[in-house]
């Protein structure tokens, strides 16, 4: 269940993330009330995740694949193409992240 939640906090955090740009300072409501739902929701299926999974580990695979998710809404919603560097170190990112929890001996396979 623990990478359910985290999932969950992944995705919510990405939504939220992403509605801020749209709340125009909190100057919208529906992206506003995204934002703040978003974090809330993110925040507590991340305390879920903690019960069974190392905080280093919970917050590096929630770190690295929000990066990942939120450029890509990014370049979908707002059109923010990231350019061949920072391609390059999204790719690093995901690299982390996959070396994590395939081989780190505090996490459970």
């Amino acid at each position: 269940m623990a990478y359910f939640y985290l999932a969950i906090a992944i995705i919510a955090e990405v939504a939220a993330t992403s509605a801020l740009k749209a709340s125009a300072e909190f100057t919208r409501l529906v992206p506003s009330l995204i934002v703040i739902v978003g974090y809330g929701i993110a925040f507590y299926c991340m305390t879920l995740v903690l019960r069974s999974i190392p905080v280093g580990i919970t917050y590096a695979v929630w770190a690295g694949l929000g990066i990942v998710l939120v450029t890509i809404v990014g370049a979908i919603l707002y059109k923010e193409i990231p350019d061949i560097p920072a391609v390059i170190g999204i790719g690093l990112i995901v690299a982390g992240v996959i070396v994590i929890n395939v081989y780190s001996k505090n996490i459970g396979h």
